[in-house]
């Protein structure tokens, strides 16, 4: 299954600066969980977003660069984009991969994700970047949605969508 995990603001706000909105304990524990011993995917910006610029320990890290001198150590180093679905679509019939961003990944990768991880933050974020409000997209569903939980500063609520 192929699935993307994120937070957005009250706006579906996902990020500014190359960065997050929020400092989330909670959803980054659910983050680290959820991920681990899986595929993620994700956009070179979102790599080089991390500390140090490493990828995600106990996970097998695929980056779309555009540029094909950049390749990363200790990641699968992808630099076309149909080969980057095409990666993420054959992990995904075996188990489950992970969609991590960026928001240009978001985007494009939307068509081919069967699930949403989303964690609404009851804030606005002053982003500069959003995911599309799943609430009003015709493919997909909330299926679950979880308790508001105090996470730090913020009140946060865990949300499942499902591909119709």
């Amino acid at each position: 299954m192929i699935i993307s995990i994120l937070s957005v603001d009250k706006k579906y706000g996902i990020g500014k600066n190359n960065g997050l909105l929020f400092s989330l304990p909670i959803d980054m524990k659910f983050f680290r969980e959820t991920t681990r011993g899986h595929m993620v995917f994700m956009g070179e910006n979102t790599l080089l977003s991390f500390p140090e610029s490493k990828p995600l320990k106990n996970r097998i890290n695929v980056v779309l660069s555009q540029d094909p001198t950049h390749n990363y150590e200790g990641c699968e180093n992808v630099h076309d984009f149909d080969e980057f679905i095409k990666k993420l679509q054959d992990n995904g019939r075996n188990s489950d991969v992970f969609v991590i961003g960026g928001a240009s990944i978001y985007h494009q990768t939307l068509p081919y994700v069967d699930k949403v991880l989303l964690t609404k933050v009851d804030a606005d974020g002053g982003a500069t970047v959003f995911f599309p409000n799943l609430d009003e997209d015709e493919h997909f569903k909330c299926v679950d949605e979880g308790a508001p939980i105090k996470d730090g500063d913020y009140t946060i609520r865990f949300t499942t969508y499902i591909r119709k």
